[in-house]
């Protein structure tokens, strides 16, 4: 069991976790074992809440599939139980950011003080650029 929320979990039968060998260098233990884990949900089958579901759907994500699929693969850690946990707190992490609807940003103008200050500092800028100028001997 997957815990998303206080009311929202995913049930273990719903997660589909394979050994695969991992890639990359690491000797015979990577030549002999099967520690990376493939880990699959399928986000239109599973029991979460419609409102997960569209969200998690609408995400342009490369570990969701056209078919809407999750499909994670972990391979960091040498063992197959530290690989395990960590592609379920990556789906846990990726469900849970659906959850969070970001606010609304309402636009706001600066204030007429702000303004004021923002050009009186250019005029000053401006003329302490002008003093460094070179005096012309046109008199």
């Amino acid at each position: 069991m997957l815990k998303i929320s206080t009311h929202v979990s995913i049930p273990g039968s719903e997660v589909e976790i394979s050994s695969i060998r991992a890639q990359g260098a690491g000797g015979q233990n990577v030549n002999k074992v099967s520690s990376a884990v493939h880990l699959r949900f399928d986000i239109g089958a599973s029991s979460l809440p419609a409102f997960y579901k569209q969200r998690l759907l609408k995400l342009n994500d490369r570990r969701i599939s056209k078919e809407g699929v999750i499909v994670i693969k972990a391979q960091r850690y040498r063992t197959l139980e530290k690989n395990r946990e960590e592609a379920l707190e990556r789906l846990q992490a990726l469900v849970r950011s659906v959850a969070r609807i970001p606010k609304k940003r309402r636009p706001t103008q600066p204030t007429r003080k702000s303004r004021e200050r923002r050009l009186d500092e250019k005029t000053r800028r401006g003329r302490d650029k002008r003093l460094r100028r070179k005096v012309s001997q046109e008199e």
